[in-house]
């Protein structure tokens, strides 16, 4: 079952194109990620599916309700939604327990699901024995952690993150991921944009990757082989003319040769890759090992970038 479904959303403003034409969709219980340069419309895409601002064109549908609609649909997407942005907007003056206890009050949770929520989530976020300090003395991380807490505070089905670990020191970004990991197994949909690759490769289910227009969506994994391909690099002890002659017969997709590696672009590396390994041993060759390229989610995302430009 979706949670989101988007098809042909756009937003301008002005002459502006921020958004354009995007579909997609997030199924209940995924991890989705949005990838892209600043600029490329992440947080307006947020924005119009939370019902923050209004859309251009085309349509989205969050749990069933379409945005845009009416004050009762948007009204009741924001019940069924948390969001942490990117400005975290805490009361400064007021506790950790006392901002929570604001926030319920207005998604109109009642007096005991508040005090049993809010003791919860600080406890979750290791900060109920600091729940009566003002947040105006936490640390960024603490502070995130509140506004994590604040999102939950209503037990929505679906969360938005813009940017969650932005600017935190590597141990409280480790612990952010952690709790999203552990919304995901408490059956949350949930919805990041990050600049981070190596937090979106270890987190998310699925990627899209954004520059106004979406230009591909898959798993981490399947985005890498989509791009690269499959491709094997046989280091050799020396490469030749012979050497080459014999890999060529067994007609490889590409070929390319980088000092004495030998990388080859296979339909089906587990079954090819003997053949390659004979046909060089059977040509005097000496391997002195075998291993697939493995570019990695940053690569491939600079890839995709660069090939819009």
């Amino acid at each position: 079952m979706s949670m989101i479904e988007v098809k042909n959303l756009s937003k301008k403003f002005g002459e502006f194109t921020a958004v354009d034409n995007l579909t997609f969709s997030v199924a209940e219980g995924e991890v989705f990620g949005l990838l892209g340069p600043n600029g490329a419309g992440k947080t307006t895409t947020i924005r119009m599916l939370c019902c923050l601002i209004s859309k251009t064109s085309g349509d989205a549908q969050i749990a069933g309700y379409q945005i845009g609609d009416d004050g009762t649909a948007s009204l009741a997407i924001r019940k069924l939604i948390g969001l942490v942005p990117d400005n975290i907007g805490l009361y400064d003056e007021l506790s950790a327990y006392e901002n929570l206890d604001y926030y319920g009050k207005l998604y109109e949770c009642p007096e005991d699901v508040r005090k049993v929520n809010i003791e919860h989530f600080l406890t979750m976020m290791e900060l109920w024995d600091k729940k009566d300090q003002p947040v105006s003395n936490y640390s960024k991380g603490m502070r995130q952690k509140v506004a994590i807490a604040r999102a939950l505070i209503h037990d929505p089905k679906l969360l938005f993150f813009d940017e969650p670990t932005a600017n935190l020191d590597p141990e409280s970004a480790r612990v952010v991921r952690d709790i999203i990991l552990q919304l995901k197994k408490e059956g949350k949909t949930i919805f990041i944009n990050t600049h981070n690759l190596a937090e979106a490769q270890r987190i998310c289910d699925r990627i899209g990757i954004l520059k106004t227009k979406l230009l591909t969506i898959n798993t981490p994994e399947e985005l890498e082989k989509t791009v690269w391909g499959s491709k094997t690099v046989i280091q050799v002890e020396e490469v030749n003319d012979q050497i080459l002659a014999a890999v060529r017969r067994y007609s490889p997709k590409d070929l390319s040769v980088e000092e004495n590696k030998i990388v080859l672009s296979l339909t089906d590396p587990q079954k090819e890759n003997p053949d390659f390994v004979q046909a060089i041993v059977d040509a005097g060759g000496r391997i002195q090992y075998v291993t697939q390229l493995n570019p990695g989610l940053e690569e491939t995302y600079l890839k995709v970038i660069e090939e819009t430009k």
